[in-house]
């Protein structure tokens, strides 16, 4: 089953969603949106849009993230939305 997400950018901070798209590519999972949040974040949220929350911690797992929760948006054509927080530490190596 793929997983679609989207990754979302909730700092001041450029680049933090190409970067977290970059580590979930790099574990096979299918990014079909990067972008801006609305507002600014201090910690990094997965949030469950369709379907069961197992898909959103899979994907939490892969960011050390520890906030999951359930919105549920069935216009949207996605699974699992991120919203990377200031928290967010890029990899090493991984630079926005």
């Amino acid at each position: 089953d793929r997983t679609l997400v989207e990754v979302l950018n909730g700092t001041a901070r450029q680049g933090l969603a190409r970067v977290g798209a970059r580590v979930l590519r790099g574990e096979g999972i299918d990014v079909v949106f990067l972008g801006n949040a609305d507002s600014l974040l201090d910690s990094t949220q997965v949030i469950a849009r369709r379907g069961s929350l197992e898909a959103a911690r899979s994907v939490a797992k892969v960011l050390g993230a520890v906030k999951v929760r359930s919105q549920t948006d069935t216009l949207r054509r996605l699974e699992v939305t991120v919203i990377r927080g200031k928290d967010f530490k890029s990899p090493p190596g991984l630079h926005p």
